[in-house]
């Protein structure tokens, strides 16, 4: 097929409302976007066909936004296994006791508070952090759970005896050591946003020497040797 025939039928294929694309995969053969551009300049194409040709290139763009979609969650995953593979040796790091002590002490100087002298107070909105504070503080120490208290702080429109069983079940803190759920007033007639939010909980356990100690701790890794 020479170049006039070749320009006959892709003419009469765009005037049929043919994409490019459709164009190319017809005659069977690439041919640039550019050559069928200036072919196809003066045809007049009906609002019917218009219309098809917007609705295919429609189509495309969210094909290729979905594929670029995929393609970038693929490469997330790869991402996140090499950061995951150079690091899972750090995994038994913490089955010594020295190295989970650092580990308190740091969790503790960022999301403790340094005010209250007669007792650990730490206090996070994230189940994994409350979680790992716990899990460290009980493995470090020789722990009378009868000191723990807790409370849950939430937004007014939230069911309190449903924050209250699922915090006891992340910190393995009976109910009867938790105190009334505080509520926040600013959020009284202000529907929630974020629908897994499950408030803040706030640990305290009664201890003035152990609030010294991860303190100590925090304070001589700071200075160094």
């Amino acid at each position: 097929m020479n170049r006039a025939e070749l320009k006959e039928k892709a003419i009469k294929l765009r005037k049929k409302g043919k994409t490019y694309s459709e164009i190319q995969k017809d005659l069977k053969i690439v041919i640039p976007r550019s050559t069928l551009s200036c072919w196809c300049r003066d045809i007049e194409l009906s609002q019917k066909y218009q219309d098809r040709i917007q609705r295919m290139i429609l189509k495309n763009v969210h094909k290729a936004r979905f594929i670029a979609l995929t393609v970038n969650k693929i490469k997330r995953k790869k991402y996140l296994k090499s950061i995951t593979d150079r690091n899972k040796h750090l995994a038994t790091s913490l089955k010594n006791k020295n190295t989970a002590k650092v580990a308190l002490a740091m969790l503790y100087l960022g999301e403790g508070s340094k005010k209250q002298r007669g007792s650990l107070i730490f206090g996070n909105s994230d189940p994994f952090i409350i979680n790992l504070f716990l899990h460290l503080l009980r493995y470090c120490y020789n722990i009378d759970e009868s000191k723990f208290r807790c409370t849950v702080q939430c937004r007014a429109d939230q069911d309190t005896n449903r924050l209250e069983n699922f915090w006891c079940r992340i910190t393995k803190i009976p109910l009867v050591q938790f105190y009334k759920t505080r509520i926040d007033p600013r959020t009284i007639g202000k529907p929630s946003k974020k629908q897994n939010y499950k408030g803040v909980c706030r640990i305290d356990y009664f201890s003035a020497e152990l609030f010294i100690e991860i303190k100590l701790v925090a304070e001589i890794i700071h200075r160094g040797p």
